[in-house]
């Protein structure tokens, strides 16, 4: 399956089956700004014949033993595992970044994909007393049935892992719309997994873009669960429409999350996460740092250290380097208006603010920027930017910094650096987000662990983790009945 893989051609997976479209455009690369391969739009009509395909083919797959589905998905991953060089250069390609990075998000998918693959041996449902005499009770785990899975841009092989494996071991069959601007990985995972042994009709792919696909895959009446991660305002069209029709949903949406650097904090270590937190990956992270809380007594010196490191960053997406470029130009014109916006209500550019130039002119470059002076309620402070941009504030204490971290639309992840004890525990408790962190960054979810978030970042649902079998699988009460006289 993986030798008709077609790095020129992006077509949508159905039944294992190729579907060429009549329009396409070409897939840039955010390096460069250059063509690297042609987008075949899907639509509606492959929208219908990957969910029929996964209609299907979904019941022989979900009465396949969940122990043999975890053998085929680990399986897949060990075919991902010795090919992971293959998979990394198209995702540094397609995605604008170091290979480096790209090897350890690979890394990252074949963690998840074997931590799904072994649930296939439990699965767990729960065993109760009943309350009458003769009687037994338990849950078991069913698969929802088909599964619409749309997946965002900024690490494609991860997003697909936390998606796909445990949507598969739970019995469904999937139908997966991957981001516009990242679609070669997505082809090249199904492929794997196909190759493997998942049935071709579990695993379908409808490229496109996402106002052609997204709509109709959603709106589906034969999906009978949805997994979306992208923007709030995205998420709160499809949980809005599938509400209506009682499907069930998972959002992960996005965030801005809040760096707090106490007066305590060993500053050297807190510019290093900080610096992490905003311009890893392009600042395109939903659990990226966005909001720097900064104790008055270490403002200016912490500030100024963020400052020199922000502006000692090497462009590019050579393994040296430490800012890569955001996914597409309207990304990058989305933050230089929102930029432009802040300063015209009286904020401080710090450093960056500014397309980057020179050899790198033509891809979706930005200078690592920091800005303080915005109001917490201003657009710059509430709106999430995905890029390398972050605002900075002044505090005078502990309870102060901690109501300005929760005083946010979102509540996804947040962070904190002290040497006490005291305000650590205290922070993880008061904080308003679905992940807190202690001296680290505001990234770094691990994929045995559940993530989401809070308010405009969820709604309520958590990938990946075990909670994620919750999401794809349906509880049944079973209770049986015995008749001592019959004994």
């Amino acid at each position: 399956m993986l030798d008709s893989f077609d790095p020129q051609n992006v077509k949508s997976l159905i039944n294992g089956e190729a579907v060429a479209s009549q329009t396409t455009s070409d897939i840039l690369s955010p390096h460069t700004g250059q063509p690297i391969a042609k987008l075949h739009h899907g639509g509606a009509d492959e929208v219908e014949k990957a969910i029929a395909a996964a209609k299907a083919a979904q019941k022989a797959w979900a009465d396949t033993p969940a122990v043999q589905r975890g053998q085929i998905l680990h399986a897949a991953c060990n075919l991902i595992e010795a090919r992971a060089e293959e998979l990394s250069k198209i995702v540094a390609e397609e995605a604008g970044k170091p290979l480096s990075a790209a090897l350890g998000e690979t890394t990252g998918s074949v963690m998840c994909g074997r931590f799904y693959a072994g649930e296939g041996q439990r699965l767990f449902g729960r065993t109760m007393p009943s309350g009458a005499p003769n009687k037994s009770c338990m849950t078991v785990r069913q698969p929802c049935g088909v599964a619409a899975l749309i997946a965002a841009a900024n690490t494609p092989a991860p997003n697909f892992a936390w998606k796909v494996f445990p949507a598969l071991i739970c019995g469904n069959a999937v139908v997966l719309k991957p981001a516009e601007d990242t679609p070669l990985s997505a082809d090249w995972m199904a492929r794997a997994l196909i190759e493997a042994g998942v049935p071709a009709g579990v695993m379908n792919v409808v490229q496109g873009l996402g106002q052609e696909v997204g709509p109709p895959l959603t709106a589906h009446k034969d999906v009978d669960v949805i997994s979306f991660t992208g923007s709030t305002r995205v998420g709160r069209e499809i949980a809005g429409k599938a509400g209506a029709d009682l499907k069930k949903v998972s959002l992960e949406l996005g965030g801005k999350n809040a760096f707090i650097v106490c007066d305590d904090a060993d500053i050297e270590k807190a510019v290093h996460w900080a610096s992490l937190s905003a311009f890893s990956n392009a600042g395109q992270r939903c659990a990226s740092g966005s909001r720097f809380i900064v104790m008055d007594a270490v403002y200016d010196k912490f500030v100024d250290a963020f400052v020199a490191k922000a502006n000692s960053l090497k462009a590019g997406v050579g393994d040296d380097c430490e800012l890569g470029p955001v996914i597409n130009e309207r990304q990058l014109n989305n933050m230089l208006s929102a930029i432009e916006r802040a300063k015209s209500e009286g904020a401080k550019v710090l450093c960056g603010g500014e397309r980057i130039g020179g050899d790198l002119a033509g891809g979706f470059y930005l200078q690592a920027t920091l800005i303080e002076g915005s109001p917490a309620d201003s657009h710059l402070s509430t709106t999430e930017l995905f890029g390398p941009v972050g605002a900075i504030y002044k505090v005078s204490s502990f309870e102060e910094a901690v109501a300005l971290a929760n005083d946010s639309p979102y509540g996804l992840t947040g962070t904190i650096h002290t040497t006490s004890w005291d305000r650590a525990w205290t922070f993880t408790k008061e904080l308003s987000t679905g992940v807190a962190v202690v001296n680290a960054g505001t990234f770094g979810s691990e994929p045995h662990m559940p993530f989401g978030g809070l308010r405009a970042s969820g709604n309520g649902t958590r990938e990946p983790g075990t909670e994620a079998l919750d999401v794809y699988t349906e509880l049944k009460d079973i209770y049986l009945i015995t008749e001592p006289g019959r004994l």
